[in-house]
């Protein structure tokens, strides 16, 4: 077999030998080379010694996910090792495991404030809003006057009276949000982690507990977008959704003005905002 054909054997051996014995309470003498020896691994990730020098040698048979999954933790990799290694080992990405999100980094805020007349905010996938502009807070909602808590989508269309009274068609806007919500969950693994917000917003919200038991699903990436203010009128947004690279659990969503008009009522709102005054 060429050796390019065991790229699964390399990248193991590779990672394998990167790894540092004393780091890992192992004894470190009577090592002929560097990291982890075959069995030790094998030990660590509780597969037989002698399968996994197979899977080294390309002689092992297709692993299963779980057993992979196991010597992803054995050799510690990181999310994007771990994600190599099955891309290689099965041909296909790991099943998504929901973390959950610590914020966004300084250069992601960075990005988000370069937009100076474009509001932009970074959700998490259970739609908890964790960063934005202040384009965001002229235009959208004040977030930072709001608790960690409450700075959720869902509890924003469904509880909060002002953010209900801006949407000139709630219950259309109520239902999407509902729909792409539960699909965004779904994809990043949270299923069963929003269960316990789910069953409080149902409590909270009859309306939320009938268009959840609706079972609808919608994709997200792009739209249109229109609020309505309560002193310049309709104001008509169009918005784009961007997955954030390294942050499955992250997504960017940015919104400009549809029209000439709209953009006029968006400017004179962040200057507003800045200044500190109402409109």
């Amino acid at each position: 077999m060429d050796a390019n054909d065991n790229l699964l054997g390399m990248y193991l051996r590779d990672r394998r030998t990167k790894l540092d014995p004393a780091a890992l309470g192992l004894p470190v003498t009577r090592r002929r080379t560097p990291g982890l020896r075959r069995e030790e691994v094998a030990q660590r990730a509780n597969v037989s010694a002698t399968w996994y020098t197979w899977l080294e040698q390309g002689r092992g048979g297709a692993p299963s996910a779980n057993v992979l999954d196991r010597i992803a933790r054995a050799l510690m990799l990181t999310d994007v090792e771990r994600e190599h290694l099955f891309l290689i080992g099965l041909g296909r990405p790991p099943e998504v495991r929901y973390q959950a999100p610590n914020g966004v980094t300084p250069r992601m805020q960075r990005v988000l404030d370069a937009m100076e007349f474009s509001p932009a905010l970074v959700r998490t996938s259970t739609w908890d809003i964790v960063a934005w502009n202040r384009a965001a807070q002229a235009v959208l909602t004040d977030y930072a006057a709001l608790a960690p808590r409450e700075r959720n989508i869902l509890r924003l269309i469904f509880l909060d009276a002002h953010v209900r009274a801006a949407q000139p068609d709630w219950e259309s806007v109520a239902r999407f949000v509902v729909a792409a919500f539960r699909a965004d969950a779904a994809r990043s693994g949270a299923a069963k982690t929003i269960q316990a917000f789910v069953d409080e917003l149902s409590q909270l919200s009859p309306e939320f507990d009938a268009m959840w038991r609706a079972n609808d699903v919608r994709a997200n990436d792009e739209g249109t977008k229109t609020i309505v203010h309560p002193l310049l009128g309709l104001i008509e947004l169009e918005y784009s959704a961007f997955a954030v690279h390294g942050r499955p659990d992250l997504s960017l969503v940015v919104y400009t003005p549809a029209s000439e008009v709209a953009e006029e009522r968006v400017k004179l709102l962040i200057s507003r905002y800045a200044d500190g005054v109402g409109v």
